[in-house]
């Protein structure tokens, strides 16, 4: 008998302002269109997805002091989209990112339990962190965390949302004309711990999940624990060969057993995109056009600029990389987007690869900066993703297109048939919460995110 294959999980990036959107194409549309946000998430559950992924941002990114010309559309909030597409798709996760450090955990868990409801247990949170006092700017408390602090924070505010969805029971509303609640079945919340004290009442009824299915983004060492403690799936860099890939991937999972977690319920969903053909060749010229459009001049100038932490706008685009070297001690020339960790080391990569092919710069970053994660014919590209997930790179992939809100019909057209094809993907939906669908224990079987045991680790 034929060993069963591994299970490909799917869901859609809705990706907002940034330099993956070929902007130039004219089936590019609005980023902040309802319309927009429908369409994607409608395609994606035509494909059978398990979620759509939104971003955020809480301020416009700025190089050099200007607000960066990628971001100037700006971003709607995302709850309110999130709950507006309930409405008009019946099965998709619906995974929202939404920030730790400037947001309190009653709030936060009010707001997702309300998602949660409002979908049928679809509800997902990606819980991201902030330390820099250019975004703080924009709230009461700007600047005020420590960057080695950013987790802890976050650990004390998923615990303590996870204290308020638990302090209703499952059956605490009688289901009768008055919505009467049961007796003892609501308690009070106290909670002193080291960035909050709460004393009071949950209003909102305990999720259809439990808790909404905790995502994570963060790639260091800090960011890792904690994900690794805390979180049901993980919104995981895509690394450049797979050895590195499968190296990630153990990782998380070792973490997550070093906690006390089944590595199963961790889930690794790597951002990725693709570029199709009718021949591989085709796909291949596809995926060409498709990084020249992300990498306009203007754009791979940005992008080094970025590494080379400088002002690079008087370059010529066409012309070699600078002579001098990047500032690694001054300040950020990007506000508002998170440094790479490997940055100090990336000039240096660059330059040996602009050397060994004789690279202008926006030939190197159209090669280094936009490079497709799947490419060939939609049999290719599925047996590309099958073999990700057997070869343990990967649970899932969150796909990024490069247009909006078209970029993904393709996919699901041409590439979803060819999973099932496979065995590897199912053939509907089968009944159930997101938490089900991915795999996932009942909520309260995880370990609790505790901001002490954080601090211990750290």
């Amino acid at each position: 008998m034929a060993e069963q294959q591994p299970r490909v999980h799917l869901a859609a990036h809705f990706p907002g302002v940034n330099h993956h959107t070929v902007w130039s194409d004219p089936r590019s549309g609005s980023h902040i269109a309802f319309s927009s946000f429908s369409t994607l998430a409608q395609t994606a559950e035509r494909g059978l997805f398990d979620f759509f992924f939104l971003a955020e941002g809480l301020r416009l990114r700025e190089r050099n002091g200007r607000i960066h010309d990628l971001d100037v559309v700006g971003r709607p909030d995302t709850l309110p989209v999130l709950a507006a597409l309930a409405a008009v798709t019946e099965h998709l996760g619906l995974v929202g990112t939404i920030n730790a450090t400037f947001n309190e955990p009653y709030e936060l868990a009010r707001q997702f339990a309300t998602l949660d409801l409002l979908s049928d247990g679809r509800a997902g949170w990606n819980v991201v962190t902030s330390s820099d006092a250019f975004t703080g700017q924009n709230f009461r408390r700007g600047g005020y965390l420590a960057k080695e602090d950013r987790y802890l924070r976050a650990a004390d505010t998923v615990a303590a949302a996870r204290q308020l969805w638990d302090s209703w029971d499952d059956d605490a509303v009688v289901a009768d004309h008055d919505q009467l609640l049961r007796p003892g079945a609501v308690r009070p919340v106290a909670r002193d711990s080291e960035q909050f004290t709460i004393t009071g009442t949950f209003d909102t009824p305990r999720p259809p999940q439990g808790h909404p299915v905790i995502f994570q983004a963060g790639d260091s060492a800090d960011g890792r624990d904690f994900g690794a403690r805390t979180a049901d799936a993980i919104f995981a860099r895509w690394w450049d060969t797979a050895e590195r890939r499968r190296e990630s991937y153990a990782d998380f999972k070792q973490r997550a057993a070093s906690f006390g977690r089944h590595p199963d319920h961790l889930k690794i969903f790597p951002g990725v995109g693709f570029a199709l053909g009718d021949t591989e060749a085709e796909a291949h010229e596809e995926d060409y056009r498709i990084r020249r459009g992300q990498v306009t001049p203007q754009t791979a100038l940005a992008l080094l600029g970025q590494v080379w932490n400088a002002d690079l706008s008087e370059l010529d685009p066409d012309g070699p990389l600078p002579s001098f070297d990047p500032d690694r001690s001054g300040p950020a020339v990007v506000q508002g987007q998170s440094r790479r960790l490997d940055e100090n080391d990336l000039a240096d990569r660059y330059r040996a690869l602009a050397r060994s092919k004789n690279l202008s710069i926006r030939e190197l970053m159209i090669e280094v900066a936009a490079s497709r994660s799947f490419i060939g014919t939609p049999r290719q590209v599925a047996g590309q993703l099958a073999a990700s997930v057997r070869n343990r790179e990967a649970d899932g992939f969150i796909l990024v297109p490069h247009l909006t809100p078209g970029g993904l019909e393709e996919f699901v057209d041409r590439v979803v048939p060819e999973l099932q094809d496979l065995g590897v993907y199912p053939a509907e939906y089968e009944p159930g919460t997101l938490r089900d669908r991915l795999g996932l224990p009942p909520a309260g079987q995880q370990p609790a995110a505790d901001p002490a045991s954080h601090r211990a680790a750290s």
